[in-house]
């Protein structure tokens, strides 16, 4: 199999910061990517969580109006999951 050359373009710190990591683990960056792209193929998926840890604001509201709820005893209670679909759809 014939080798083939990747370049990329990152930010100083972002490859400081990667190489870091990679070297903490006992890899260098090149390593990294390789078995990215390996992954990448067995699995047939670009393998990233590129999900943000942190609510966003429809949630922060959500998670606002449920604890305002909960703290002034207002709002409906189900026993089950059942009850509360059984509602929703009523």
């Amino acid at each position: 199999m014939a080798a083939s050359s990747v370049t990329i373009r990152v930010d100083s710190d972002i490859k400081e910061g990667a190489s870091r990591i990679a070297e903490h683990f006992g890899f260098d960056l090149s390593s990294v990517t390789r078995a990215f792209y390996k992954q990448m193929i067995r699995e047939n998926r670009i393998p990233l969580n590129l999900s943000d840890p942190e609510p966003n604001a429809e949630s922060l509201e959500a998670i606002r109006e449920t604890d305002e709820m909960v703290r002034s005893g207002s709002g409906q209670s189900y026993d089950t999951g059942r009850e509360l679909i059984h509602a929703a759809l009523a």
